[in-house]
């Protein structure tokens, strides 16, 4: 899937119908909504369905097209919502602070409003396979930039040939995702996962 097939727009412009047809309702996305970084405590442990279903459309702010901040982008094709990439602050995950993937080996300022992340793909089921993490990520480093980050960073999956992942397990996205859109390796954390970063140059 190029990006000529694709529009990716600010979540806040898209219908919180296209966000939840985006994500449906069976599968970890579904289950999830984005929320994994977000929640205090265990996720499935210390929030309900409902309560997660609720920040999401706060935190999208869909349907304000106005609005000062949102939480991600979502990709349309043809006119059909089929996917959705978030990126923020890297403060505004909670969750990110108490991981050792974003900070092993690095001397990084957990408080750096500056530094942006992408934590979560999501793709609508009958649309899987067909590469639109792709152009969401791109879609991520101009919509930071133009937020004033100064960076960009993600923490990918290693994917290899032959050995299957799970749709759950790579929400976090794929290293070659990040590579093919700029991104550079700075740390290996753990076995299969990897911290990419783009330095951003501010917008004149």
């Amino acid at each position: 899937m190029t990006d000529e097939h694709v529009s990716v727009v600010p979540a806040n412009e898209a219908s919180w119908e296209d966000i939840a047809a985006v994500f449906g309702t069976a599968d970890y996305p579904g289950r999830c909504q984005c929320q994994r970084f977000k929640v205090a405590g265990w996720i499935w442990r210390d929030s309900t369905q409902e309560e997660r279903t609720a920040s999401l459309r706060a935190q999208t702010a869909c349907g304000n097209p106005g609005a000062a901040t949102t939480s991600g982008l979502v990709a349309y094709v043809d006119g059909e919502p089929v996917g959705w990439v978030a990126v923020e602050p890297r403060t505004a995950y909670p969750k990110l602070r108490g991981s050792r993937v974003p900070w092993t080996g690095r001397a990084e300022d957990k408080d750096d409003d500056g530094v942006w992340a992408v934590t979560c793909f999501a793709v609508r089921k009958g649309y899987r396979g067909r590469g639109l993490t792709y152009p969401l990520a791109r879609a991520t480093i101009g919509f930071a930039r133009e937020r004033g980050a100064r960076a960009l960073e993600a923490y990918p999956m290693i994917t290899e040939p032959g050995k299957e992942i799970t749709w759950g397990e790579l929400h976090v996205g794929a290293r070659q995702v990040f590579a093919d859109a700029g991104f550079a390796e700075v740390a290996h954390p753990t076995p299969r996962r990897v911290v990419m970063r783009i330095e951003l140059s501010p917008v004149d």
